[in-house]
């Protein structure tokens, strides 16, 4: 190994380097909070300046994370800018920026390429630059390497990585550090500066032989999350047509105790993942000329099922002699996801939009999010309004998409006209629950 590598390691090992974020959202920032607890320097960069003043302010913008631990990084030497010629102070560059599909639902490498465009400038000899976010398999070899190397040597003088995030906001039993990090290099030598990089932060970190690898482990993680949801959503549809509870045949079959492993429906995917990554995949496969026939199925069916759950709230609504439009609708629930503020894919989104289309005058409320938050795509101009018997029985119908712990399930079901379940938290013995 050569001599920049043995020395950046041992800077690492000893906690001198400095370590550079980029993207303080749901993944940087927790990486940030974990190097500056184990006595790193950490800078951190953000295009968006509102949130780098309210970091340095001591103010977390995010839910799960406490304004403690901000306030914490800052006693320790944090910095949040959104300038980048500070790269020039860092040893470890981590790029966690976000990677969405376009219009097409082709990948939308921009983010990424923005900011590796950003940061030559400032390159220098002795670094390792990390890329986070979720990509196709070849992305860091193709896209960052022949930037990278031209302003420094990759594998000599400066290192190059792949690592996805894993994070699981609102799991309380996971977090940054305890997560098992998979990490890829460019070569040998850049592998074993990952290795250190990730070493000193987490736990358990898990070598593979290649950036391209690393890279289609993640893919496949949320692939496989995709695929079961759609294959789950299917039956829910089927055994709807029959009659029967998706969610009794579901908990019997989880008795089993090999061979099967329980995933649940719901209305539709969300977050920044599951509902995107798969498409990365398929898109990359066409370049081998392959289809990739059953991830794009389970696709087509998760991406239904907000219409799904329209149409049965109308069905629901035409047996009780109503119309959607004119209707009275609350949402409960526009996160993507239980217990967390994260609005990012959630299919209550889309399903807001259907109802609207259909003439329902639509309200939501949800513990995590007080007003409907600004998106570059979507905008509703309202508030979360507070459950109580007066407020839940003045709508004609109650749409459960995301089942929050903080919802008083017991007073929906009884004031509410009509339930219309797509998490199976109620009884679908009573006559004014329906499931979705």
């Amino acid at each position: 190994m050569c001599d920049v590598a043995n020395t950046l390691i041992k800077k690492i090992e000893s906690r001198k380097a400095i370590i550079g974020i980029i993207g303080l959202g749901y993944v940087g920032l927790p990486l940030a909070i974990s190097y500056s607890k184990q006595g790193f320097k950490v800078i951190g960069f953000d295009v968006d300046k509102d949130k780098c003043n309210q970091l340095m302010e001591g103010v977390s913008y995010i839910e799960h994370i406490d304004s403690q631990s901000i306030r914490n990084m800052l006693e320790n030497g944090f910095k949040a800018s959104s300038n980048f010629k500070k790269i020039t102070e860092v040893d470890a560059i981590l790029v966690c920026v976000p990677t969405p599909l376009n219009k097409y639902r082709e990948p939308d490498l921009s983010f990424v390429i923005d900011t590796i465009k950003a940061m030559l400038p400032f390159l220098s000899k002795g670094k390792v630059v990390s890329l986070e976010s979720t990509t196709y398999p070849g992305t860091t070899d193709e896209e960052l390497f022949p930037r990278l190397d031209s302003v420094c040597k990759v594998g000599e003088d400066i290192f190059l990585v792949y690592s996805p995030e894993r994070e699981d906001p609102g799991n309380h039993n996971f977090n940054t550090t305890n997560i098992p990090k998979i990490v890829g290099g460019f070569s040998k030598t850049c592998l074993e500066v990952g290795k250190a990089l990730y070493s000193v932060v987490i736990e358990k970190v898990v070598p593979v032989s290649s950036t391209k690898a690393a890279e289609m482990t993640k893919l496949l993680e949320n692939i496989h999350r995709a695929v079961n949801i759609g294959l789950v959503n299917e039956m829910k549809i089927v055994c709807d047509r029959m009659g029967i509870d998706i969610f009794e045949v579901i908990d019997a079959a989880a008795t089993k105790p090999f061979g099967f492993t329980p995933f649940y429906p719901g209305p539709g995917l969300g977050g920044h993942c599951i509902p995107i990554d798969p498409f990365y995949l398929t898109w990359k496969a066409r370049e081998f000329k392959l289809n990739t026939r059953f991830i794009e199925l389970s696709g087509e069916v998760n991406a239904n099922m907000p219409r799904w759950v329209v149409e049965k709230t109308s069905e629901a609504l035409n047996q009780k002699g109503k119309s959607m439009k004119g209707s009275l609708g609350l949402v409960l629930g526009i996160a993507y996801k239980r217990n967390v503020d994260d609005v990012r894919e959630s299919p209550a989104i889309e399903i807001l939009e259907l109802l609207q289309e259909k003439g329902v005058i639509v309200s939501y409320s949800d513990p995590h999010i007080s007003s409907f938050p600004k998106m570059r795509k979507h905008h509703f101009d309202l508030n979360s309004i507070d459950l109580n018997p007066e407020n839940v029985s003045s709508f004609d119908f109650v749409l459960l998409i995301t089942d929050h712990d903080e919802f008083d399930y017991e007073l929906i079901s009884k004031y509410a006209n009509l339930i219309v379940d797509t998490r199976g938290k109620f009884s679908n013995t009573s006559k004014n629950i329906v499931r979705a």
